[in-house]
């Protein structure tokens, strides 16, 4: 099925199961412990091994030699590889870094070798009695001081977030000088770990010449992909298996070291090896989010009206590498006739930097919307107001081109009078609520809306049970929730009457899950096979009536009905198709909007920042289930205030690699830092999108949250800190003096 025209009444829009608060249907075998995660799969096959990797001690340099002796002696050791006895390797094109390093290093901790034994341990042990010998080259690891090498680039960020290297709308230079009211700062955010639940995880076994991996992996197809080009095999040779991954954020997307390491070790080893990343491996060897440094000019006219907006942005990566792509949601946010627009990047020698969760609009809008509410104090004007004075409903670089659907006034009134924004004081430092200063901080939310072709079989047997298998993910997301919904829906049945299975590659591909494209582009695959079975069900039955209706597990036709079950009949039926998309993305800009509101509490005598409460206002096409979606939102704004006051992977220029590698040192929010969230979905079809009418919504939930903190933490004391995370040192320097005390 091809969607090339605006989406009319279908089935999806009765909403008696698509857009109710349903439980995930996966839930209990997620809480009992049954959910089978990829390093927990000891029931696929017998005798499997532990594999360990070891990673490089460099950063950059090569390796002298290897002692592997030792190792090789080592209670319970089976084989230990390195580049030496891997066999011939390629490095698939989505990926920066080599997987299996030797003897160039590239990075710190690159994996160079794997140890395989008969309990983990023993690998464990066994990989540190490995001697390397190093020649260690010179590295660049200081974004700052790589800046003056930092060149323009057009790129993206595989998953939705694009930006020239340079664009310039007008003229800036000239619209600029003029303004009479002008707002130029810097910003910096820093570099960023995924720091998921499940680390990276593989189990790898060959059958001759044909590899199956039960892995961890948000991308099925990618992966089988990568595979292919990293062990120069077919990819019909491939199996990817990942029905359950516990959390990714980006760093999933593609294939990393575990994956690799396992195959070459199983093939040596001559049987199956798993493989999982330690945690701090997951931080040096696998990616993260690149830092930046952002230069942000706005000028305006004294009613508000922005007429001037420059964004420039610098982050680095490995040679091969790509940019953050901080400057993208500002090419479409704000209207502003003259516009500058400025991408850079620097090689760093760092492990590699890619997609994490929004990559580009979350650490962008941690400047831009910071820099607003500057313009907005300049302008003694109600930051809210700024916002919606510069509203936009045409692509700012392209006027005839309207979005779709874009209603980011509706979020930012809606949100303003449910968070008691009227009872704000502007000037910062004057709430206190004993020894906390009060303030409360706005943001706007923004993040494109991509959709991806998507495949499914959707099988309907004898008992009236409809089976839907594609290779989607669910990372955590709801996917095996809302696609049931979708199918039970289109079919006239019950959620448990609709078996879901994914993340198997023998499944038709799906759009995986990415972007926030997963949940509208699977669903409408589904769709699409389910408008085929219903058309199978139809012509089994001898109904040719246009108005066939499905419902409570019968087919009626004028004043015929049967069962679904004895539409399918012993044999049963099986259908499969796809919904591949046309031009309606280039004919209108798709986007999701909302707004942030944060009221943050700040230590009058320590400058420690505490969340008081948090309100996220979402307009994002269809809601297919409330209970999942805000399940989404609140841990992007918990994300976002992981961003905003406590995450950095702190970078050791003198030996590349990131020191604070664990979670007891790398800092993410925990339940005791986030107090109440509350999440409004403004009530909102886009025709548009897809069949579903619906679009994603889990990253939108972390666009904008750091620029609010950061707007909430100014109210409160009155201190701007413009480089991220906004930790205490930051600002006690800059608190306002305690008043008097009466009896002094």
């Amino acid at each position: 099925m091809r969607f090339d025209t605006p989406a009319t009444t279908n089935p999806i829009d009765r909403m008696t199961v698509v857009g109710k608060p349903i439980d995930r249907v996966d839930g209990p075998l997620k809480v009992s412990g049954i959910a089978p995660y990829a390093y927990e799969r000891h029931d696929v096959v017998p005798n499997q091994a532990y594999g360990y990797i070891l990673g490089a001690a460099i950063a950059r340099g090569t390796i002298r030699s290897m002692d592997l002796a030792e190792a090789k002696r080592a209670p319970g050791v089976v084989a230990v590889v390195t580049h030496a006895n891997a066999g011939k390797l390629g490095k698939p094109k989505a990926i920066t870094a080599t997987l299996l390093g030797g003897p160039e290093i590239e990075h710190f901790d690159q994996a160079i070798a794997i140890v395989v034994a008969e309990t983990f341990e023993q690998a464990r042990a066994a990989a540190k009695l490995i001697r390397v010998d190093y020649a260690r080259g010179e590295g660049q690891y200081d974004l700052r001081a790589a800046l003056p090498t930092a060149k323009p680039v057009s790129d993206g960020s595989g998953e939705g977030s694009a930006s020239p290297g340079r664009v310039e709308i007008g003229d800036f230079d000239a619209a600029f000088a003029r303004a009479p009211v002008k707002v130029e700062s810097e910003y910096s955010t820093p570099d960023e770990s995924h720091a998921m639940m499940e680390p990276h995880a593989t189990l790898a076994s060959w059958n001759g010449d044909e590899l199956t991996l039960w892995t961890s992996n948000q991308m099925i197809a990618w992966a089988v992909r990568d595979v292919s080009q990293a062990l120069l095999i077919p990819k019909d040779k491939v199996r990817v298996i990942s029905p359950y991954v516990g959390g990714g954020f980006g760093s999933k997307l593609w294939i990393r070291s575990d994956t690799v390491m396992a195959a070459v070790a199983a093939r040596v080893a001559e049987r199956p090896v798993k493989v999982t990343l330690t945690r701090q491996q997951t931080f040096n060897n696998t990616t993260h989010r690149p830092a930046t440094i952002q230069r942000l000019r706005l000028g305006a006219e004294r009613d508000g009206r922005i007429t001037a907006i420059a964004h420039e942005s610098a982050s680095g990566d490995l040679p091969g590498g790509g940019p953050e792509t901080a400057t993208s949601q500002t090419r479409l946010l704000y209207a502003g006739a003259n516009r500058l627009i400025e991408m850079k990047l620097a090689t760093l020698h760092l492990p590699e930097g890619n997609a994490m969760r929004a990559p580009g609009e979350a650490p962008g809008m941690m400047a831009l919307e910071v820099a607003m509410d500057e313009l907005a104090e300049k302008l003694e004007m109600d930051p809210v107001q700024l916002r919606i004075v510069n509203d936009t409903q045409v692509d700012p670089e392209h006027p005839t081109r309207r979005f779709s659907e874009r209603d980011l006034i509706g979020c930012l009134r809606t949100g303003a009078d449910r968070f008691g924004w009227a009872k704000r004081n502007a000037k910062p430092g004057q709430v206190r609520d004993g020894r906390w200063l009060v303030g409360m901080g706005v943001a706007s939310a923004f993040r494109n809306s991509l959709t991806m072709k998507s495949a499914a079989r959707v099988a309907l047997d004898r008992h009236g049970v409809v089976t839907v298998s594609t290779d989607m993910t669910d990372i955590g997301t709801g996917s095996y929730t809302v696609i049931a919904q979708t199918a039970a829906e289109m079919m006239g049945v019950s959620v448990e009457k609709v078996v879901v299975r994914l993340g198997d590659s023998s499944f038709p591909v799906s759009s995986g899950s990415g972007g926030q494209w997963g949940g509208n582009s699977a669903t409408a695959g589904v769709y699409a096979a389910c408008v085929k079975l219903r058309e199978a069900v139809a012509a089994k039955l001898g109904f040719n009536s246009p108005d066939v209706e499905f419902t409570g597990g019968q087919v009626r036709s004028g004043n015929r009905s049967a069962s679904l079950a004895e539409a399918a009949g012993d044999a049963g039926l099986t259908v499969e198709d796809f919904l591949d998309y046309g031009d309606l993305s280039k004919t209108y800009q798709q986007s999701t909007f909302g707004a942030h509101f944060v009221e943050v509490g700040v230590d009058a005598l320590t400058g420690e920042v505490r969340i008081r409460r948090m309100l996220a206002v979402c307009a994002a096409g269809r809601i297919l289930n409330p209970k999942t979606a805000r399940s989404q939102v609140i841990g992007a704004m918990t994300m976002g205030v992981g961003a905003a006051l406590m995450e950095e992977a702190v970078v050791d220029t003198r030996f590349g690699c990131f020191i604070n590698h664990d979670l007891a040192e790398y800092h993410v929010p925990v339940h005791a830092d986030i107090p109440h969230q509350e999440v409004i979905f403004l009530d909102e079809v886009d025709d548009k999108s897809s069949p579903m009418k619906a679009k994603g919504v889990g990253e939108l939930g972390l666009c904008g949250v750091g620029g609010a903190i950061a707007n909430a933490v100014h109210n409160a004391c009155g201190v701007r800190v413009r480089d991220y995370p906004i930790t205490l040192d930051k600002i006690i320097a800059q608190l306002p003096p305690l008043p008097a005390r009466a009896d002094a």
